[in-house]
Parts: C-alpha cells; sequence; structure tokens
C-alpha cells in the first residue's frame, strides 16, 4: 500500500482556494456533519475529531472559527490533545479554515501537506445520463453498510468497529447501496440527504471487480435516490490523485468545487 501523498498547496488553482465561494461553504459544512463521530471536542471555535476509524476527516482538525487565543499556543494545546488520545496530530485545511493564515503557519511549524483532496458537485437536475450494466442493488442498515465497507476495504476489526459507530450515528437520512455475488460483496456505496444537499460517499469497489460498470451504476442509482429526495445538489469527496473515480464522477456532471488537504505533524 502506497504511504500518503505530499505536495504544495501553493501549486493549486486560486479558483479551487476561494475563501468567498458561498456554496462551497455550504458543502464543507454538510460534509461535516455526514462525517461526525462521537468523539468530537470543541476548542476555541476548532472542531477535534479523534476517532480510531479509517476516514481522515473523522480524527482531524477542522478549524471552523478563528476563536480567541494566540494561535501558537492553540496550536501547542491541540497537539497535546491528540498525544493524549493516541493519536497522529492531523489538520484538515480547506479553504475556509480560520484563521486564514492557519496553512501557512502549519507549514512554517513543520506540518506536512499531504492527501490533496477535491469536493466536486453537481446540480442534479443537470445530471447526465450515463450507460452503465443492469443491476440490483440491495439496500443496507448503516451499520451493516459499515461492516460491508470494512470487508470490502479490508479494514482492521478496530478500524471497522470505529467507522460502524460514525456511521451508524450519522443524524442524516441515507440510503446505502450493495452489489454482491451471493455472499461476496462486489461493490457498494451511500448518499447522505441534509436539506437541498446529498452527498456520495463509501464509494468501494472490490479490486477484482474494477472496470465492469459497478461503481457507474451505483452512482447513477445514488443520484436517482438523492433525486426523489428532493435534494439539489450532490457532492462528494475524492482523492485528486485518482483518476478513475474522478474520470467516472465527470461523466455524471461533477465538477471540482474546492480542494482540502491535510497537514500532519511533523515526526520528532
Amino acid at each position: 500500500m502506497s504511504g500518503p501523498s505530499t505536495f504544495d498547496p501553493a501549486t493549486l488553482p486560486a479558483a479551487l482556494r476561494n475563501a468567498d465561494d458561498a456554496l462551497g461553504a455550504s458543502l464543507e459544512d454538510a460534509g461535516l456533519t455526514s462525517s461526525q463521530p462521537p468523539q468530537q471536542a470543541i476548542y476555541d471555535g476548532w472542531l477535534l475529531r479523534y476517532s480510531p476509524g479509517k476516514a481522515k476527516r473523522a480524527r482531524s482538525v477542522n478549524a471552523i472559527a478563528g476563536g480567541r487565543l494566540a494561535l501558537e499556543d492553540k496550536l501547542a494545546a491541540v497537539a497535546a490533545f491528540y498525544r493524549h488520545a493516541g493519536l497522529p496530530c492531523l489538520y484538515r485545511v480547506t479553504p475556509f479554515s480560520q484563521p486564514a493564515r492557519l496553512d501557512r503557519v502549519l507549514a512554517d511549524s513543520g506540518y506536512v501537506a499531504l492527501d490533496e483532496s477535491r469536493v466536486m458537485a453537481v446540480e442534479l437536475a443537470a445530471v447526465a445520463a450515463v450507460a452503465a450494466p443492469p443491476c440490483a442493488p440491495v439496500r443496507l442498515e448503516p451499520a451493516d453498510f459499515a461492516d460491508v465497507v470494512g470487508a470490502v476495504r479490508g479494514s482492521p476489526t478496530q478500524v471497522t468497529a470505529a467507522e460502524r459507530e460514525r456511521i451508524s450515528h450519522c443524524p442524516l437520512p441515507s440510503t446505502c447501496l450493495l452489489l454482491s455475488d451471493g455472499p461476496r460483496p462486489l461493490a457498494c456505496g451511500s448518499v447522505l440527504i441534509d436539506g437541498d444537499r446529498a452527498g456520495i460517499f463509501n464509494m468501494v469497489t472490490d479490486a477484482a471487480e474494477r472496470s465492469r460498470g459497478l461503481a457507474t451504476a451505483l452512482v447513477a442509482r445514488l443520484l436517482q435516490h438523492a433525486a426523489e429526495a428532493g435534494a439539489r445538489i450532490a457532492y462528494l469527496q475524492v482523492d485528486a490523485a485518482n483518476a478513475p473515480a474522478r474520470h467516472l464522477y465527470r461523466k455524471f456532471g461533477f465538477r471540482d468545487r474546492y480542494a482540502y488537504w491535510y497537514r500532519a505533524a511533523p515526526v520528532v
């Protein structure tokens, strides 16, 4: 398995770092709501998440407000918080992170930028029709879905348990779909509805089953569920380097809305 992908955020197009993007900010709020674990705390306007699961957005700092404390003191306190939690100190940096100089200060402190991601969005009224193989996905309860996601990913037991806890406690209505061959899961994905926003999450296909159109079929079904639920905008989060997934989403009309990345504490 490859390690984290480091990069320089300064190379990102300005359009993907626009702090004044109102729609992007609303999608960021929806994304945070969709991924909240029980293990989280607020510290001077920052959301500190410390779930031991796989999703980095559930075990990182989300700087959603500027707060009142001196930034340098705040960084030291947050680092101590994560040491006590037994997790790496990881910041999730978006165009909306506060204060605006946070990424620069983290870089100057030795925090490494890694795992560039994109939030992609599409208006459901403008979703393109995409050819997909016939399929009959089954709908799962969130807790059962989390177990399937862990199985397809090959996640350790403790990671799957943490993801089950997070997914099953999400307050948003969801549709979780599975394609299987008898007892063997082939692909899965879910959509969460937050008002007129619909987030697609946990799109996973068994490595031996890729390039068969299974993900295409699932995305089409999930977008259909989103439209039927009254959503207006669909969004998703994807690794910027995941070319096959990004190509698939573009076929449906998804386009990059903004970028985010992580800053990891330096190894000492």
